[in-house]
């Protein structure tokens, strides 16, 4: 009799550990998914916030852009001799306008916008040469604002460049970086200055005074 009941005690504990197994198994599990969706969630939001800063900066960058035509018909009424310049910044500004501003051309974006702001520095030191040129008013004026736009799109870059840098980290460190390669999370480019020269704001007033 008592190896019978023995037997059954021993029955029960053997059921008992079983199913105590499966719920950590279903705990394990559970919290490895809670996991994984909250890994996704901030990847997610730290994407958006990316594409939030880069929309923040299109605008900044249209607002140059509705700018430049001001600035190269005041330009061309005395920079005869600047006339390759003057076409080049028109062609990257058309180049530009027609370049869908969509996340996705983000690089070609970018990219462009550094052309400009290349030509547009190249412009400016030009300006030195014509005296002119430099007192006249309506161009100071134009000057003034697009220096205040550089302002603003400096700012913006900074935002941008912080949300691409959350974004990138997620996606290289463990292990965020197995969710991100799971669901396609992909880095995003940094909006950076190539030419040590130009990594400084371009200040337009400098050439003003």
């Amino acid at each position: 009799m008592n190896n019978v009941v023995g037997g059954k005690q021993f029955a029960e504990n053997a059921i008992g550990g079983g199913m105590s197994t499966s719920t950590i198994l279903l705990i394990v599990l559970g919290v490895l998914i809670l996991l994984v969706i909250i890994m996704y969630n901030s990847l997610v939001q730290k994407r958006n916030k990316v594409k939030e800063a880069f929309a923040s900066i299109d605008v900044q960058l249209k607002k140059r852009y509705d700018l430049i035509p001001n600035i190269l018909t005041i330009a061309n009424k005395f920079m005869e001799h600047e006339r390759g310049l003057l076409e080049n910044i028109t062609a990257l500004r058309a180049q530009a306008i027609k370049l869908d501003s969509s996340f996705a051309n983000i690089e070609n974006k970018l990219k462009l916008d550094g052309e400009i702001q290349r030509s547009m520095g190249q412009l400016m030191v030009n300006m030195e040469n014509y005296p002119q040129l430099k007192s006249d008013q309506t161009m100071i004026q134009s000057m003034q604002t697009y220096n205040e736009v550089e302002e603003h799109i400096a700012a913006a870059r900074r935002f941008y460049n912080s949300a691409v840098l959350d974004l990138n980290n997620a996606t290289e460190l463990f292990p965020s970086s197995i969710i991100a390669s799971m669901f396609g999370f992909k880095q995003a480019t940094f909006f950076k200055v190539e030419d040590e020269k130009e990594r400084q704001r371009i200040d337009a007033q400098a050439y003003f005074k």
